[in-house]
């Protein structure tokens, strides 16, 4: 019996430990790829502690919708695996245990237990003349302009010009254009956005942008000059390319409406660009998914100088 009662101990322990470790991996991975967002509630995130964020959440997909999310990124703005495509699904799961544990036990139970299936309404008696069907809603069609149009479940990507809420399809023109699934056949793939990587494409002289819509032999003005914005906390700094802006884009599209040449002149925001502003008047529309994060934090952050100690 005491042999019975150790074991039973020793196993306990062993658990304590087990589940210890995975809280610890959690809380590195969170740190690592959730924070930025979940720490202040950004792009819609369930913010850390939050149980009003979390309990629709829980009771709409349990902790497989919460995986399924993390993993597969949302329509909100969320991108898969925060970002960071090369951490394993486990560790992403590691992260939602850990964000999940720390909501009240109560909180969790009760919003991943099934709802109640409503009542089924009595049937109609053959006396009584059922209602006429009413129409169903037509869901309104996206626009140029809907925050990132371009994040789209995978059978919806790259619809044809008449479906796709840009082009008129009531106009014949409309019909005879090219089928984007078509015209990317060949090029660089990319995980966001159309899901073609356009630097790469220009790179390999895939595309040859035209730059002047009267003479096709007119070159563009490229302008080779990157710009390094660091931004505060653990996220790496902005690196801007201009060239591979200015190989499609004239300098005028960006200067000076939307951004001041010059050093110091403009403050940016998360804010501000997820409201369709500054690099939100084209991505999220016409670009990337500024929800793609590394596209543009990409860049490490220096190493903090070490200063000497004194004598």
């Amino acid at each position: 019996m005491r042999n019975l009662y150790t074991a039973m101990i020793l196993a306990s322990l062993m658990g304590l430990v087990a589940t210890a470790q995975a809280d610890t991996k959690g809380k590195a991975i969170y740190e690592k790829a959730c924070a930025s967002c979940h720490n202040t509630g950004i792009a819609n995130a369930p913010k850390l502690n939050d149980s009003a964020d979390w309990a629709p959440r829980l009771r709409k997909g349990g902790m497989d919708g919460l995986y399924h999310s993390a993993l597969e990124g949302t329509p909100m703005g969320m991108p898969r695996k925060g970002g960071f495509l090369d951490l394993p699904d486990a560790d992403v799961k590691a992260a939602v245990d850990y964000m999940v544990g720390k909501l009240p036990a109560k909180v969790v139970s009760v919003a991943s237990a099934p709802s109640a299936k409503p009542a089924q309404a009595a049937p109609v008696a053959a006396t009584q003349a059922a209602p006429a069907p009413q129409a169903a809603a037509k869901p309104a069609a996206p626009t140029v302009n809907s925050f990132n149009r371009l994040m789209k479940p995978a059978g919806a990507r790259n619809a044809p010009p008449a479906e796709d809420g840009i082009h008129d399809p009531e106009n014949d023109g409309t019909l005879a254009l090219q089928h984007p699934q078509q015209a990317y056949t060949g090029l660089p793939k990319s995980n966001a956005g159309n899901r073609v990587n356009w630097v790469a494409s220009l790179n390999e002289k895939k595309i040859t942008p035209r730059w002047d819509r009267v003479d096709p032999a007119a070159e563009a003005v490229v302008m080779d000059l990157d710009i390094v914005r660091e931004v505060k906390g653990t996220m790496p700094d902005v690196l801007y390319p201009h060239k591979a802006h200015t190989e499609i884009l004239d300098c005028s599209n960006c200067h000076p409406a939307l951004f001041e040449p010059q050093k110091g002149a403009n403050k940016l925001s998360m804010a501000a660009i997820m409201m369709g502003q500054q690099c939100g008047v084209c991505h999220g529309k016409v670009a990337f998914p500024i929800s793609e994060c590394r596209n543009c934090h990409s860049q490490k952050k220096a190493a903090p100088t070490k200063v000497a100690d004194k004598p």
